[in-house]
């Protein structure tokens, strides 16, 4: 009897632990790389390491092993999402059949030049493996301009899945397909069901989220297949994706809310079908540009587009005859057919065409496309000529116009909001062109380590808590050390804070007098403020005054680190008083070093007086390598009074066009004997040098250096109206390739 009871209840435990056991019987677990190196070379078939919980930092993970199909090894963390490599690390495999899983990358980088490669030589390299169900967040090098790649895939028949890529800081592709040998080519590589999470502005070339191949090697195939993956606010810079080879299939990927476009830079006989295009309105949202041949642009889906030349929605570029490889191919033989654009700002047609790029698209279509929006009715640029373009079929809004005579028709405008939630034309359009159901093909939560957040957003000046902060000296500091991200200390109304110590800007804070008297700040030190990597600073009904600053050049009210800074940062003045910062020369509002970026600088409703340096010196990055110091700057409302160098001296340099700023407005602002210091280098009031685009309006000069205009790469977009300047200077300008209206010299 006992023995018929054991039989029934405790065999079938039994078995099953066996079962567990023989299933994992050839795992090892490991506790520190000493062992993971022991045990790798002695693993078989079938086999598995498994990384102990934990940390693991400053370890350079070599996985080399031949598995086969039908028994892979395996390389995993004990528990997904609970082994970290941190320090300076790195994975590097080669071999046959092998499989990664299960670990995070973060707090650190690599000391080489991947973080995650496979190849463990140059001849060593991995085919037939996987990396899935894994994590790279902000693993980056701490100077912003050493470029760095998170995940280098070599060797061929290769599946990257399901992980997640985020916070992608410093220079270098977050993801890139290499093919420096024939062992990598043709290589038939899967991409697919990957988060590739937020990447900040860089301000340079270089920020690519995904690349495949290189200019090199871009006439040879890769067969690459990219489906089915999230790219999530990926703004590094214009391409999103750079395709550099030939071959390859983008399919059934949604871009949300992106900045810049999905690129064939280089190579042939690229599809880019299905995908879905969400910019919602953001700035220098992008789509799909085609250059070479036999490209096929088929059934995608753009909404809310706003980029303006090589980022429009649909982008047909032209090329240059018999260029070197590293040029623009011209457009032979390609289609841009049956796609859907709802509310998208530009369709470009022969972009970039100048001396160089001169030969135009032959042998191309663009047919049955539907394209429906109020946000401009003139969308279609055209460059040059595109007799090489057919036209059929296309259908627009009747408010539209066109400047080409056939292939169009026009019916009332008329989106609706469809069961999946996305602004759609009516059926019968749809189904003229054989689009069918309109639907993402991928969702935010399909994608990405099963482990891992996918709600990112970064620290922002709201969210924390309100601190009273009482008057006297370094009470103010006191009250930033102890703060969090997104606290305000709030000032009291007409008190006195004094700084004798140097005050650390390490993450968004908000420093404000209730509304009434404005609360004053002096600093016994060269510099009020110093942000610092992860900061950002806003200043609300203060008044800014350096009596106490001491008898020094070069003195500020806010500096940026001296060193280089992954973080993007942030700068507001809003409603604030700056006077007296002219206890010696070159004393500035706001000075900024190399390797430092603003999203945004603002000032605005502000009155400054009595400056010998500038108000905003952004002028650094004088390579001319296409880097610049800030995205956007607002002069909104604001007086400025006696300032020996520029209100605003904003610099990109080079002919790079990989970026999209800087972006400036100017409006509603004074400008009173501006400029005129014997230091003042650029001998203007504002100087705006490569700046992408420029508002200056409804503003008054008097008695300052004259505005400067220095127009460079791309098409900049400069727009100077309703400004008055009496007893200054005419605008000085390289090009006359601006728009001046209702300028007044008196």
């Amino acid at each position: 009897m006992l023995m018929r009871v054991w039989s029934v209840f405790y065999r079938p435990i039994f078995v099953s632990l066996f079962l567990l056991y023989a299933q994992h019987s050839s795992a090892t677990l490991v506790a520190n790389i000493k062992e993971f190196d022991k045990i790798v070379p002695t693993l078989k078939p079938g086999g598995e390491v498994v990384l102990a919980n934990g940390d693991w930092n400053n370890v350079e993970l070599v996985f080399k092993a031949n598995g086969s199909a039908a028994k892979p090894i395996t390389l995993r963390a004990e528990e997904p999402g609970k082994v970290f490599i941190t320090g300076q690390s790195n994975l590097r495999l080669s071999g046959e059949h092998l499989v990664v899983s299960g670990l995070v990358f973060k707090d650190g980088y690599t000391p080489t030049s991947e973080v995650i490669s496979f190849r463990t030589s140059k001849k060593d390299l991995a085919n037939h493996s996987r990396v899935t169900n894994t994590v790279i967040d902000d693993f980056n090098n701490p100077e912003r301009f050493n470029s760095d790649t998170w995940v280098a895939i070599y060797g061929k028949n290769n599946r990257f899945d399901r992980n997640s890529l985020l916070n992608k800081r410093n220079r270098g592709v977050t993801l890139a397909v290499k093919m420096n040998t024939e062992a990598s080519r043709e290589n038939e590589h899967i991409i697919e069901y990957n988060y590739f999470g937020p990447r900040q502005i860089l301000g340079s070339n270089g920020g690519e989220t995904l690349r495949i191949g290189t200019s090199h090697y871009s006439r040879k195939f890769s067969n690459t297949v990219v489906r089915k993956n999230f790219f999530d606010r990926v703004n590094g810079e214009h391409e999103i994706v750079s395709n550099k080879s030939c071959g390859n299939t983008y399919q059934d990927n949604v871009f949300f809310e992106s900045q810049g476009t999905l690129t064939m830079r280089h190579g042939h006989y690229t599809l880019v079908e299905n995908n879905y295009f969400l910019g919602n309105r953001k700035p220098n949202t992008g789509g799909i540009r085609i250059i070479n041949e036999n490209q096929t642009v088929k059934n995608n889906y753009l909404y809310g587009l706003t980029g303006h030349r090589f980022r429009g929605a649909l982008v047909i570029m032209n090329g240059v005859p018999n260029g070197p490889i590293n040029r623009y191919d011209p457009v032979v033989d390609s289609r841009m057919d049956g796609n859907i654009v709802i509310d998208s700002d530009y369709i470009q047609l022969c972009a970039g065409s100048d001396e160089e790029r001169s030969a135009t698209p032959i042998g191309s279509s663009m047919h049955d496309n539907i394209m429906m929006s109020k946000t401009n009715l003139n969308p279609f640029t055209v460059y040059d000529d595109i007799s090489g373009i057919s036209f059929q079929g296309n259908i627009l809004n009747d408010e539209a116009r066109v400047p080409i005579n056939a292939g169009f028709s026009k019916v009332p405008y008329a989106i609706t909001k469809n069961k999946h939630g996305l602004l759609v034309p009516s059926q019968s359009l749809t189904d003229k062109i054989a689009f069918g159901d309109i639907k993402l093909p991928v969702t935010r939560e399909d994608t990405g380590a099963s482990f891992y957040s996918k709600n990112h957003t970064e620290a922002s000046f709201t969210g924390g808590n309100t601190i009273v902060v009482n008057a006297g000296t370094n009470t103010l500091l006191d009250a930033l050390e102890q703060s969090q991200p997104g606290d305000t200390l709030v000032l009291k109304n007409g008190a006195k804070y004094l700084l004798t110590k140097n005050a650390f800007i390490r993450h968004p804070i908000t420093i404000k007098a209730k509304k009434g008297k404005k609360a004053k700040i002096l600093s016994e030190k060269a510099s009020f403020f110093t942000i610092e990597n992860g900061g950002a600073l806003a200043l609300d009904n203060l008044w800014i005054d350096g009596a106490e600053s001491p008898d020094l050049a070069g003195n500020n009210v806010v500096s940026t680190s001296r060193y280089s800074m992954t973080h993007n940062y942030s700068l507001a003045v809003r409603n604030c008083k700056v006077t007296g910062l002219d206890v010696n020369h070159s004393f500035d509002f706001l000075k900024v070093y190399m390797g430092t970026f603003a999203d945004s600088i603002e000032i605005v409703d502000t009155e400054m007086t009595n400056i010998t340096g500038s108000v905003l010196a952004l002028d650094k990055e004088t390579e001319d390598l296409g880097i610049y110091n800030v995205e956007n700057v607002l002069i909104k409302n604001s007086t400025f009074t006696d300032v020996k160098g520029t209100v605003a001296n904003i610099y990109r340099g080079g002919t790079d066009e990989s970026t999209f700023g800087p972006m400036v407005t100017v409006t509603g602002s004074e400008f009173v004997n501006i400029g005129h210091g014997k230091r003042n280098k650029s001998g203007a009031s504002l100087a705006f040098h490569g700046v992408q685009r420029l508002n200056v309006s409804d503003s008054r000069w008097a008695k300052s250096a004259p505005l400067d205009l220095h127009l460079t790469n791309g098409e900049p977009i400069t727009v100077i109206s309703d400004i008055l300047m009496k007893d200054t200077g005419k605008i000085r300008a390289n090009s006359n390739k601006y728009q001046a209206n209702d300028v007044i010299y008196k």
